[in-house]
Parts: structure tokens; sequence; C-alpha cells
């Protein structure tokens, strides 16, 4: 049975969960130990630790399903799904210390440079505080991001390339605290609480440089994790998995719009199923998303393709590529703002079927990784031949 079967088959379960979830402000355990069991939170995981290995592709719809069944679900799949294929890429004894015992193991992020991190003897000392850690109480260990200082001038590092040298940081338990703030209008079952830490040391093997990332230089764990996979870009392998529980809401959310306006009529105006502007409203929407999908995916599978052939996609080839898909979110933002407004002025009242599924989304595309702008400036100044280039790495 393929991911997508799996996520069908659990729909149902996870769509009847989706209120207590809202209460808990986290997934319930069962169903974190459904997407875990049923092999999601693992797909991206090397085969020799026990996990799927999957083509990407299968991972990305995947996902999709399962926020179409339950956003918060797919949103946790999706962020943590990624990690063990970043831990892949660290150094060996990273993946041994986290999965040696319970290859099972899963851990938190929060990439956004928060905190601070100081090089030392044999690693760096980190500390501060992280927000949006996604699952995190399910979790035994946190991914933070955080730019370097060196302390001997003060600077940044990033191997003499010029670019400051944003690091992974991975950190066991006894080393963060969780702090249970998430109170929100969205999303509410991720439990994306912040993680706060004071002054800990992080090996240098447990860390992990975006800027090779950026730049393409071999990383220490394509020695022995050295499929496909394991050859793709860090930034568009994350922003695909944020893009996934996105498109999997928005047709959730279409695909409740239909069910309400298909037999509401309108004081003096008639059945709306006859209103010649509801229909296009629905067309644009349908389109919007298809089209969103259909280049998705063609990316993912393009991307595969360059790295079967060895390819490093350069920084204009991904910034392209995350364009479409922030572009996409954008696009689908508006289409389902515009059946928003569209729908019965009941559609405010808090348990009306439009307002969860409406307010998941736009908790969504709040996250800074889907922010278009500054893709679309590297798109369209790299078009036009720009003197100031817009760097994303």
């Amino acid at each position: 049975m393929s991911l997508v079967e799996e996520a069908q088959r659990l729909g149902p379960a996870l769509a009847a969960a989706v209120e207590e979830g809202d209460s808990l402000r986290r997934l319930p355990d069962d169903t974190w130990k459904q997407l875990l069991e049923s092999g999601f939170l693992r797909a991206l995981q090397p085969a020799r630790w026990g996990g799927g290995e999957v083509h990407y592709l299968e991972f990305f719809d995947a996902v999709v399903e399962l926020a179409r069944h339950n956003a918060s679900a797919g949103w946790v799949a999706g962020v943590i799904g990624v990690h063990p294929w970043q831990l892949a890429l660290f150094d060996e004894r990273a993946q041994d210390e986290m999965w040696s015992e319970d290859p099972a193991t899963m851990h938190s992020s929060s990439y956004n440079p928060t905190g601070t991190a100081t090089r030392v003897d044999g690693g760096f000392q980190l500390s501060g505080r992280w927000s949006f850690s996604s699952g995190c109480d399910h979790c035994r260990g946190v991914n933070l991001g955080a730019i370097v200082s060196d302390p001997d001038d003060g600077t940044s590092g990033g191997g003499g390339s010029g670019i400051r040298d944003y690091r992974s940081f991975l950190l066991h338990p006894g080393q963060y605290r969780i702090e249970d703030n998430w109170h929100v209008a969205g999303l509410r079952a991720t439990g994306s609480k912040d993680i706060v830490v004071d002054d800990v040391f992080v090996p240098e093997h447990r860390t992990q440089s975006h800027v090779d990332y950026a730049l393409g230089v071999p990383l220490p764990g394509q020695q022995r994790n050295d499929g496909v996979l394991y050859r793709l870009p860090w930034s568009v392998v994350f922003n695909m998995a944020l893009v996934a529980p996105v498109l999997g809401a928005a047709r959730a959310f279409i695909e409740t719009w239909i069910g309400e306006t298909r037999t509401r009529a309108v004081a003096g105006a008639g059945k709306l199923a006859d209103d010649p502007l509801t229909q296009r409203r629905l067309a644009d929407a349908q389109w919007d998303l298809d089209a969103a999908l259909a280049v998705v995916r063609g990316d993912i599978l393009t991307l595969w393709d360059m790295a079967a052939e060895g390819h490093t996609p350069s920084m204009v080839e991904r910034a392209g590529m995350r364009w479409h898909m922030n572009r996409a979110c954008e696009r689908i933002g508006q289409a389902v703002a515009e059946l928003f407004r569209a729908a019965s002025g009941r559609s405010v009242f808090l348990d009306h079927p439009l307002q969860r599924p409406f307010q998941d989304i736009q908790a969504a595309l709040g996250h800074a990784f889907l922010v278009p702008d500054p893709l679309a400036r590297a798109v369209g100044g790299e078009a036009l031949g720009t003197t100031k280039p817009e760097l994303v790495l």
C-alpha cells in the first residue's frame, strides 16, 4: 500500500480527531501514533535505519492527502517528516546518538535564527528562544537554527564563502525546555510552542551548515546515505514540506465550500448553484489548486532527475522552484479568501464548517518560509540582469 493510499485509509480517523486536537492544542497521542506507525514520519528516513526512503513525490502527495482530512496532522507530518531526511545528512555520530536505541525517535525544529551561537572548542555554545516548534510535545530532540558568531573577531563564518554561517544545531532532551504558549486561531493541534535554551554546548558533529547546503558542499551523512533522496537541496525540500499541507487544506476548504454552496439560496436571487459569478469563483479556485499541484509535482520530478544525474541545482534554479511553490500558496490563499468572502454571513461563527479550514490556511501562510517576495525578487532580478541580486539559500 502506498503512503497516499494509507493516508486515504486513515482519513476518517484523522478527521474524527480534529476536535480533540484543537482542544489539546497538540496532536492527540493516537494521531501521533498513527502518523508514526503508518510510515509518514519516517518516510524520508534512510532504509538502513528502518525508514521508508521513498521517492519525495510519494511523501509530498501523502502529506497533501493527510492535510485534506486534518490540516494540523498534515502540517506535523510534513514538518517532522523532513527531519529524518536532514539528520541523514549529519555526521554518522549524530545519527547514531539519535537512532541507535530507537530508530523511530523524532525531533522537532525551529530554523529561524533567533538565538545566539558562539564557536568554542569542539563545538558551539547556544542560547535563546525559538518559536513555532511544531510537534515538539511528541519529540525527543530539537533542531534549531542560529547564525554563528566568531569569538575572535566578532564576525560570522561561512567557510570563506562571504555568507554568514547559518547552521542547524541538534539538541537532545535536557538541553532545552518547551514553553507552552500555543494559543492560536489556526493549526491549533500542531502544538507549535516555543523552545528555550540556556547556554548549552552542542558538539560540532551535531551541527550542519546551511551554507554547505546552499553551495552543494558534500555532506558527512552522504557517505553512507548516498541515495538520490539525500542529494536534494535542503531549502527546496523543506519548502515543499510546508506547501503540501497548505494545498491539502485548500482542497478540504474547496470541497467543504462546494457542499455548503450547492444547496444555498439567496432571497430574491435563487440558488447560488445557478449564479454565473459563483460558478466562476469556484472554477477559478479549482484551477488555481490544480495548477499549483501540477507545477510543484513537476518541479519535484525535475529535482529528482537532477539529483539522479549528479547535478546540483544552482541558487537561481532553487529560487525558481521555491517561487513556484510560494506563488502557488499565495494564489491559493487569495482564492480561498475570495470563496470565504462569498460564503454565507454565518461563516463568521466559529462552529461554521468553513471556519476551521480557513483559519488553518491563514496560519500556514504566515510561515516565514512561504513568503513569496524575496523569491520573486530573485527570479525577476535574474531575468532583468539586476546588479543587486537577491540571495536565496
